[in-house]
């Protein structure tokens, strides 16, 4: 396939779209495909080049879905010679809306079909000049489950740290989210690939791969031997035990899994010092209204254990303001779970009724203000945690991965997530360095930013691989 034939993609939402993304752009990138991962915007040139432009979708806010339309358009715009596959939690739900936006142009692949995607390259190399009804017709015969989990783990072109998707669907029917309708029944993967996978990047040089999934809580893994069924706990002792040295970095979990029999293997070495809590507010009535499985008191007690095991954890969560029937108390309950449990960051989203869930109906509405309102109160808290946090790791020495990503300075992540930027890194190879752990110390703190992935502070590198092996001569 010729360099000119290029293939752009777009992701929107959460770190498994950007799994699935990179996996399917590794499977055109090793076809001989030109690949374009840098969002558009609207000071992007027309690309007149590109053939095919594939946008991974969200839909757990009305925003996600005005901005995929948004950026559905810009790529309709900017790409006038390209077919566009839309696909994601989106298009499962919407697939009539999204293809009203241009029939002639863009081509609908269902979410939970997604897996699909891993067999376009062959198809547009054998048919070059296709045209959309082309690509529908091939969806149609061609589509294979997620299940299958093709779209799970491979080489990471936009990422330093490697990723693998084990579980998918959700068997939770919340009252704000469609996610379980978008994505499917619970399905996972069998732990024995799970470990097959993880070695091949163990062997590759990967120093640390994050476990991800929709719900890690219903994680539940065939093993083929025993006839038995392996949770997240068992997994990850599984891959602990059957490893060398790769970490592990577990991406969010649900508060009521957090027991003591996970936690004594979060407490090994290994785990990296990260966690994410799915909490969403901390007022038992409005749990309860919501469908959720746990209350505050759980919650509590599930950053008690995580930090008890990890004293030094990144700590974060997800809240929801302005859910139906919130009052000012119910709000102040949240202050109060989050401000007890001192969370490192609190991911804030204003409730947005999505069709087709029991809270799109629910009354009494909050109105959009108040939300707004209590959703700026709690991000102004969470920033100011987060600086009380970073502020207590100066000094400490730690592990950190170095970005792969080329830039000015030399980036790297700790093993507690924090992004730092690293002194004098013109006195070190930054391709040598790439990929590799380092050990590092952190010496100041920058202003902290609500924005993802924005350099958090300056750190030190105490030592490095090549260091290491000249010291043991």
């Amino acid at each position: 396939m010729s360099e000119t034939y290029s293939v752009h993609f777009e992701t929107l939402g959460c770190k498994l779209n950007q799994i699935e993304s990179e996996s399917a752009a590794n499977s055109f990138f090793r076809a001989g495909f030109s690949v374009n991962a840098k969002p558009a915007s609207a000071g992007t040139p027309i690309h007149e080049e590109t053939r095919l432009c594939i946008i991974n979708t969200c839909t757990v806010t009305t925003k996600a879905e005005q901005k995929a339309r948004r950026i559905i358009r810009l790529l309709l715009e900017k790409y006038p010679n390209a077919a566009v596959i839309v696909t994601g939690c989106y298009a499962q739900v919407e697939s009539a809306e999204i293809k009203a936006i241009c029939p002639p142009r863009i081509a609908v692949l269902s979410g939970t079909k997604k897996d699909t995607l891993a067999q376009v390259p062959d198809f547009v190399s054998a048919n070059p000049d296709f045209s959309v009804s082309d690509l529908e017709k091939f969806f149609l015969t061609h589509q294979i489950s997620n299940a299958t989990f093709t779209l799970s783990t491979d080489t990471f072109m936009q990422h330093s740290r490697a990723s693998i998707k084990i579980q998918d669907g959700c068997a939770n029917s919340c009252a704000f989210c469609r996610i379980h309708i978008a994505r499917g029944k619970p399905v996972s993967l069998d732990p024995q690939k799970v470990l097959e996978r993880i070695s091949a990047l163990e062997k590759t040089g990967q120093q640390e791969v994050v476990i991800t999934g929709v719900n890690l809580t219903q994680y539940k893994g065939f093993v083929e031997e025993s006839g038995k069924y392996m949770d997240i706990a068992q997994l990850l002792e599984y891959l602990i035990q059957n490893t060398r040295s790769i970490k592990f970095r577990i991406s969010s979990l649900y508060p009521e899994r957090v027991d003591e029999s996970l936690c004594r293997i979060l407490a090994d070495k290994r785990v990296q010092p990260h966690f994410h809590l799915s909490v969403q507010s901390g007022s038992d009535s409005i749990l309860k209204a919501m469908g959720r499985k746990y209350l505050s008191d759980q919650v509590l007690l599930a950053a008690e254990r995580l930090r008890t095991v990890k004293p030094n954890c990144f700590l974060a969560c997800d809240i929801i303001t302005g859910f139906p029937g919130e009052t000012d108390a119910d709000f102040d309950e949240t202050v109060r779970i989050v401000r007890e449990c001192n969370f490192s960051w609190v991911h804030v989203f204003p409730f947005s009724p999505r069709p087709g869930t029991e809270a799109y109906k629910m009354k009494p509405k909050v109105s959009e203000s108040v939300s707004r309102q209590r959703a700026a109160k709690l991000t102004d808290l969470a920033l100011a945690q987060k600086k009380q946090w970073l502020e207590s790791l100066v000094g400490i020495e730690c592990s950190a991965i170095v970005e792969k990503k080329r830039m000015t300075t030399m980036r790297a992540v700790t093993e507690n997530f924090v992004h730092v930027q690293i002194e004098n890194s013109d006195d070190y190879d930054k391709e040598f360095l790439g990929g590799k752990e380092v050990r590092l110390r952190i010496t100041e703190i920058l202003p902290v930013s609500s924005q993802t992935e924005a350099v958090e502070a300056m750190a030190k590198i105490i030592s490095y691989p090549e260091m290491q092996e000249q010291q043991k001569i």
